[in-house]
């Protein structure tokens, strides 16, 4: 069982307690926040309320969250999307709202669930949660997801993330217009002061940061760039362009409000290059955006 404590900021009251909590708590689902509530492990001020509740400032929340067992895990038929497999790793394409291994309202609808069905050979380093799992993507983000099927896989490509080998480029649409056309964000990134489910930019408490982009397209209101992460921060795409005040179309923790009707963070892992762990080769893989991407880039470019 876990706690956590939250305080409304002003900038965030009005909102409907079920949709507020889903945008803090990316791996669980909105229904199973809102069994929360109707259970009274979601409070506010120490009372129970109702989904519908609208957060006022100051508002103090408590949620109360059961873990899985490790018995829970199980395998599941879930179609993946595989980009390439050989005997000592397989690359995912990553649906969005597709969390990466078992959490709190999501216990059979994971890329490991779908792992676990597909394949005998993951590594064991990272136990029974996480079979395989090298590294991991925020729930509604899409693209490459690296899985190691062997322990000596699995500690070579670790070994790779940790040394900042392993290269990695996102594609993100974003809220306004950029005024230059590449650049590097290089700002710190910490737990937010107040609400621990959000990371921000700041001096104190915080691991440097660092994201290099380009200018892949501008539209009248928007930009689709490309970013390069040198590190690997919780949120940093996200954080980072929110902080410059262009924030990633769909995201509703950091601040974007006119989403084009995006249901999720317009952010795709679209490519990844690193030294394949049995061949020592330097390997390169992509992945063609979602189709809910797609379809907001078409619009974009129709009323350009």
């Amino acid at each position: 069982m876990k706690e956590y404590n939250l305080k409304i900021a002003s900038s965030e009251a009005g909102q409907r307690i079920d949709k507020y909590l889903a945008a803090q708590f990316e791996d669980l689902s909105r229904n199973y926040i809102q069994k929360l509530i109707e259970t009274a492990k979601i409070k506010v001020n120490h009372d129970s309320v109702q989904n519908s509740y609208l957060i006022k400032e100051a508002d103090e929340i408590k949620v109360i969250i059961d873990q899985p067992e490790k018995s829970s895990i199980k395998p599941v038929e879930i179609e993946l999307e595989i980009v390439y497999e050989d005997q000592d790793i397989i690359i995912i394409n990553k649906d969005a709202d597709m969390v990466v291994h078992p959490a709190p309202g999501h216990y059979d609808d994971t890329i490991v669930n779908a792992l676990l069905a597909y394949t005998d050979d993951l590594s064991a380093i990272n136990g029974v949660k996480r079979p395989g799992i090298v590294h991991r993507l925020d729930k509604d983000t899409s693209g490459l997801l690296l899985v190691a099927k062997n322990d000596k896989s699995h500690k070579e490509l670790s070994r790779q993330f940790k040394k900042r080998e392993v290269d990695k480029y996102y594609t993100a649409l974003l809220k306004g217009v950029l005024p230059y056309k590449k650049g590097k964000i290089d700002a710190p990134i910490g737990r937010h002061p107040k609400q621990r489910k959000k990371m921000a930019v700041r001096k104190r408490k915080s691991k440097k940061a660092v994201s290099r982009f380009k200018i892949l397209e501008s539209f009248k209101n928007h930009t689709l760039v490309e970013v390069k992460i040198e590190t690997g921060r919780t949120h940093q795409i996200r954080v980072h362009f929110a902080y410059l005040g262009y924030p990633v179309v769909g995201d509703q923790k950091y601040g974007s409000k006119n989403n084009l009707g995006a249901k999720r963070q317009l952010l795709h892992a679209k490519k990844l290059a690193f030294k394949h762990p049995g061949t020592g080769e330097r390997v390169e893989f992509e992945a063609e955006l979602k189709s809910d991407f797609k379809e907001i880039l078409t619009e974009l470019r129709q009323e350009n």
